[in-house]
């Protein structure tokens, strides 16, 4: 028996190394994925895909480097000289003087993967998501999606929060209705969770703060360019609160950073999309109906719906708080009570409105959040009025029962705060492997 030797000896350096590699002489090895191959005379050019770029490597035939199984998806060990050439990517190629084959694909590319962004449809590029993602465009935009995430948990967990694992097999559906996945349970009945709200608030008395990063199932019969029925949800609860303001004023600093951290360290990902990142100085607050009534008014259009925003009326909203206020955020607050869950506090001045809101970006609803009831007898009155059995929710409401501090919190959808922000016209092209009602594959 030996122990484990934990020290990292793989000797290959990586794209952001390149200066540093060059300032030393520049012999180097590397490794990547060949993402194409040309062919000029005497010299080919290599560019190969790596985890933080490309790099192009040029090999020059008279030096009698084998090229044998070396195309489109081969894994390429490399070794040679990188000197600097302004023409290149990244500002450097590699010279090769030797280079090993460990693996060659088994058949060609389906798709061009090569030319900047994929030329195919939408619905070839889900179907061959596995080789699609590849393209150096579609990469991006995921490397995106992680700089949200890790800004949102960066910038709570600075704030006190504790990252939770919540159930996503669960006994009752947290919003209600009929959007849920039933599963057969050993034989009982179950369901997949549409949130994980129940959980957060029951550990709230726990922690006082908590955020969640994890899937969220909604069984909805809809096939539309912004819903997916599996979707990632970024979550937080708060104890303590003062107000629902309180939420949004995390969710606004939040989202600040968040912005931040992409404009420092995702330059290169944003230069690519050719993002123009929102302007995080202005987050305008309107009540519901006040802003229904400004869209009517402003622009001639009357919405049926009197207890949500439809999706051309938010549209509508996100354009004039952005012509006259320049704020590319806007909370839409007090929703009606028809429109929000059980666990939403109502407004005492008028309890026909809750304490509640929507974010909106760019005229897209990203997030819903607000305060949410917390003394026992409320709760149970809540439910009942909206014709709910509280012997269902035993488990929840014994967080109520046994103590509960004023608390809020909210949901954003991963997904459709990334289309909006690439001004993506479908989520699905936000969704690394995206479900919905006839997708279950790749």
């Amino acid at each position: 028996m030996k122990m484990l030797d934990k020290t990292w000896s793989k000797d290959v350096f990586e794209v952001s190394q390149l200066a540093e590699v060059a300032s030393r002489g520049g012999e180097c090895h590397t490794d990547g994925l060949v993402h194409v191959v040309r062919e000029l005379g005497d010299v080919v050019f290599i560019v190969l895909r790596k985890r933080g770029g490309v790099l192009q490597c040029v090999v020059d035939r008279s030096t009698g480097v084998d090229l044998t199984g070396v195309k489109e998806g081969s894994a390429l060990d490399v070794w040679g000289t990188l000197v600097e050439e302004p023409r290149a990517k990244g500002g450097y190629e590699l010279h090769v003087s030797r280079l090993a084959v460990l693996s060659t694909p088994a058949a060609p590319m389906p798709i061009i993967l090569n030319k900047g962004r994929l030329k195919s449809s939408l619905d070839v590029n889900l179907a061959l998501r596995p080789i699609a993602l590849r393209n150096l465009y579609e990469r991006a935009k995921f490397r995106l999606q992680e700089g949200l995430v890790r800004g949102f948990r960066d910038y709570l967990t600075s704030q006190g929060f504790t990252e939770i694992h919540s159930p996503k097999i669960v006994a009752e559906g947290a919003e209600g209705g009929a959007n849920i996945f039933e599963v057969d349970y050993f034989d009982k009945p179950a369901y997949l969770a549409q949130s994980p709200q129940f959980y957060k608030q029951m550990l709230v008395p726990v922690f006082e703060r908590v955020y969640e990063v994890g899937p969220v199932f909604r069984a909805e019969k809809h096939n539309t360019a912004r819903h997916l029925n599996e979707y990632t949800g970024m979550d937080f609860e708060m104890g303590f609160i003062d107000s629902f303001e309180d939420v949004m004023v995390m969710e606004a600093n939040m989202l600040t950073y968040t912005m931040d951290l992409l404009r420092r360290e995702y330059a290169d990902e944003l230069e690519m999309l050719q993002v123009d990142l929102p302007s995080t100085d202005k987050f305008a607050t309107v009540r519901f109906a006040e802003a229904k009534k400004m869209v009517e008014e402003k622009y001639g259009r009357h919405f049926k719906n009197p207890y949500d925003l439809e999706p051309e009326e938010e549209q509508l909203l996100g354009k004039l708080f952005l012509e006259e206020n320049g704020a590319d955020f806007v909370f839409v607050t007090h929703y009606p009570v028809k429109k929000r869950p059980f666990y939403a506090m109502d407004d005492p001045s008028d309890p026909t409105v809750t304490l509640s809101f929507d974010l909106m970006m760019r005229g897209v609803e990203v997030t819903t959040g607000g305060q949410r009831i917390h003394d026992y007898a409320m709760q149970v009155e809540k439910m009942r009025s909206k014709g709910m059995d509280p012997a269902n929710f035993e488990s929840y409401l014994m967080i109520h029962k046994h103590g509960m501090p004023p608390h809020g919190g909210l949901g954003i959808g991963l997904e459709r705060l990334l289309m909006k922000l690439l001004d993506l016209q479908n989520v699905r092209e936000a969704s690394l492997f995206p479900r919905d009602m006839t997708r279950l594959r790749p």
